[in-house]
């Protein structure tokens, strides 16, 4: 019976250190775009990165959410996987080639790039 309790204490341990283990974070940024074919490719885009549990866009605000492990990945990748499908963000800006092979209901008024 002690073994048991014992095995139980030790299992609970070793889930809870999995638990705490995880740096869950949830972030809201800008990511250009028009309709539900942009959300779909903009949500497949960020959740196609390893440790991103969540994405979810909205077109009229066109702002993205995203729920990640920060111990598996962080803000940068989400961007840029993002921006590597066509759909400039806040910190990244699209491939024009990329961006021009969007469909037409697709294609953005694009920011206007920054001056270096």
């Amino acid at each position: 019976m002690k073994i048991k309790a014992k095995l139980i204490v030790v299992f609970m341990f070793l889930g809870m250190a999995s638990v705490f283990a995880q740096d869950i974070k949830k972030e809201e940024f800008k990511v250009y775009g028009n309709c539900g074919m942009c959300e779909t490719r903009i949500e497949d885009a960020a959740t196609s990165i390893d440790g991103v549990t969540s994405a979810k866009w909205n077109s009229k605000t066109e702002m993205i959410k995203v729920t990640y492990d920060a111990s598996k990945t962080d803000l940068d990748k989400i961007h840029q996987a993002i921006a590597d499908v066509g759909h400039d963000t806040d910190l990244k800006k699209a491939d024009d080639k990329t961006y021009d092979n969007l469909h037409g209901c697709c294609k953005y008024d694009r920011p206007e790039k920054e001056e270096e």
